[in-house]
């Protein structure tokens, strides 16, 4: 239970973020201390009642949280929550809660598309224009075609409803195997992984990062994979072994990658996947549309005011998992 009549809420963002639309409607209700770095963080955290960050890609929490004094909640804006699993914060009894639910129909979308440009061609269909050249070409359908979604989160389950719509066939990767789920055709444990990726025409990455699956797709699973599939990453970039990718795709072990997500971000400028026509880069945008901003504020309010209410937290993460569980039909 918070102990301040106006409790004090210590904001991370990146260097070039301000203070996230939405947030001024906790005026009266809450001091908010926007802070940007660790120093300031530091400062901030030594009266803080609740620590919200905005910049996911960073370890500056991990660097000031000693200073934190009586922090009793974190919460992330993003769906992933990798970085803020350092021991210090598994370890204690403070809860983690993140932004499950923001991203997952954009996310969807995007996977949606993703497929849609492969399947029809389209990054031919705009060199072609640009070239002012006329090539009647044939496409491929994606009805019946078979996706593995490798992490059946709510994620996931969006990316299943998507595709199912469309009449592909969808199975999922969990940590263990679900005997009947309305969303995919069937949902197999991790260790089904190796076994089912060669029958499948695309394999999209949606798990969290977790020491169990840092380096899963490497050189060894990428020989596994069918020749004509397309790997599709919105999930977390390490979670692909990067050097062995490039080697795949350019010993032809798979036809194509679509990535949101890498190891290094941002990308390189002289990276080769650049320069590889059957890659497709995007800019870890996969999950951003308009006014998102504005709905993690709204998403996070809510669950202020469960806090200030002592009721249960929304989106509390599993700790030792490193997400939040799922739950039936979410």
């Amino acid at each position: 239970m918070p102990a301040a009549a106006e409790p004090v809420i210590a904001l991370l963002t990146a260097m070039d973020e301000d203070v996230p639309p939405g947030l001024e409607t906790l005026s009266g209700q809450a001091r908010l201390i926007h802070t940007r770095t660790v120093e300031e963080l530091r400062d901030a955290l030594a009266e803080a009642d609740i620590l919200l960050v905005t910049d996911f890609n960073t370890d500056v929490v991990e660097r000031a949280w000693p200073a934190a004094r009586k922090v009793s909640w974190v919460h992330a804006t993003s769906a992933g929550v990798d970085r803020l699993l350092f021991p210090a914060l598994r370890e204690s009894d403070v809860p983690l809660t993140n932004a499950r639910g923001i991203f997952d129909r954009p996310i969807a979308e995007y996977v949606l598309g993703l497929i849609l440009l492969y399947a029809k061609d389209l990054h031919t269909t705009l060199a072609l224009q640009r070239e002012h050249r006329w090539h009647h070409r044939d496409t491929e359908r994606i009805e019946g075609q078979r996706v593995l979604v490798v992490g059946a989160g709510s994620i996931g389950r969006q990316i299943a409803r998507a595709c199912g719509a469309m009449g592909m066939q969808v199975t999922g990767i969990a940590s263990r195997d679900r005997d009947s789920d309305p969303d995919f055709q069937a949902v197999y444990s991790n260790d089904r992984l190796t076994e089912l990726l060669p029958d499948q025409d695309y394999v999209v990455i949606a798990a969290p990062l977790t020491p169990a699956t840092e380096g899963l797709f490497d050189a060894g699973l990428f020989r596994r994979m069918a020749t004509h599939a397309r790997l599709i990453n919105i999930g977390r970039g390490p979670i692909v072994r990067t050097d062995d990718l490039v080697a795949a795709l350019r010993a032809g072990e798979l036809a194509g990658a679509a990535l949101d997500v890498f190891e290094d971000e941002p990308l390189p400028a002289d990276h080769p996947l650049w320069d590889l026509d059957n890659v497709v880069i995007s800019h870890h945008m996969a999950g951003d549309v308009v006014g998102w901003r504005r709905a993690l504020s709204e998403q996070f309010i809510a669950n202020f005011h469960c806090w200030r209410q002592g009721e249960p937290l929304l989106n509390q993460v599993d700790k030792g998992r490193g997400y939040v569980p799922p739950s039936p039909g979410t």
